[in-house]
């Protein structure tokens, strides 16, 4: 790891942020949508097995 000289950190600059004010109306917004389903079926069976599985899908939207 470098040590930075006293030269090398004046040359290095600050900008303020923006007020509170200004950032209120920057608005960021998410819409999630989710979905998760299945089905399985064993009726008017004897001994036997069933299985299902899972569609799963996620949708997200920022603006």
């Amino acid at each position: 790891m470098e040590n930075l000289t006293f030269a090398e950190l004046d040359t290095e600059l600050v900008s303020l942020l923006p007020s509170k004010e200004t950032l209120f109306f920057n608005h960021n917004w998410s819409n999630i949508w989710a979905s998760n389903s299945s089905v399985a079926l064993n009726a008017a069976t004897v001994f036997s097995q069933a299985n299902s599985a899972a569609l799963q899908s996620i949708s997200v939207t920022q603006g």
